[in-house]
């Protein structure tokens, strides 16, 4: 078994990633492979809703000038999917949109790409506005025809400057119950 995460927050080694380390720490120790894609600061452009993906159905969207084909494979040989982003004006980063609307239109032109796989969202923010994050990611897994996966509180960690999450302590308790409910889930669904 497999989980890719994806970091959206252009911060390296900021509040995003400590909380996607923490989920992607239980799912090794439950001996689940992971991986960490840093999204966020990367050079990616939104959908321009050409429509190309349904031409072609090869699994890929037309431009190939940004890491966002790279993400779309990784997404389809993975068992399960972790989103993280930081909590910009009450919604995802820039970043994170694109890889959201590009891979969803991909897996939609081919045939449900990403059904039947494990998704969850992973939200930072400074203090409000990351319900909708959660949302925003969580959608995108609804309609991609994933299993949404929840812990004891939304997914959510709290702090602005890097390194402030790592004082939530119900942050990172959300966080390892969050990597606990994937592996079981993945587990169950595996052992089929």
């Amino acid at each position: 078994m497999r989980v890719v995460a994806f970091n959206g927050s252009p911060r390296k080694g900021g509040n995003t990633e400590f909380l996607l380390t923490r989920v992607l720490g239980v799912l090794e120790d439950e001996g689940i492979r992971t991986e960490l894609v840093q999204v966020g600061g990367e050079k990616v452009h939104g959908c321009t809703a050409c429509g190309k993906c349904f031409v072609n159905q090869d699994q890929r969207c037309v431009f190939s000038d940004d890491i966002i084909n790279e993400c779309i494979g990784k997404m389809g040989a993975a068992d399960g999917i972790l989103i993280g982003s930081p909590t910009y004006f009450a919604d995802v980063s820039t970043e994170t949109k694109a890889l959201i609307d590009r891979a969803g239109f991909v897996a939609m032109a081919n045939g449900g790409l990403f059904s039947r796989k494990v998704g969850a969202a992973v939200v930072a923010a400074r203090r409000a506005g990351a319900i909708h994050v959660f949302d925003t990611i969580n959608h995108f897994f609804g309609i991609s025809g994933m299993y949404t996966v929840g812990s004891i509180y939304w997914n959510i960690g709290l702090g602005m400057n890097p390194g402030d999450v790592e004082k939530d302590a119900e942050g990172i308790r959300t966080m390892e119950a969050l990597g606990a409910n994937m592996a079981w889930i993945l587990k169950k669904i595996a052992s089929g």
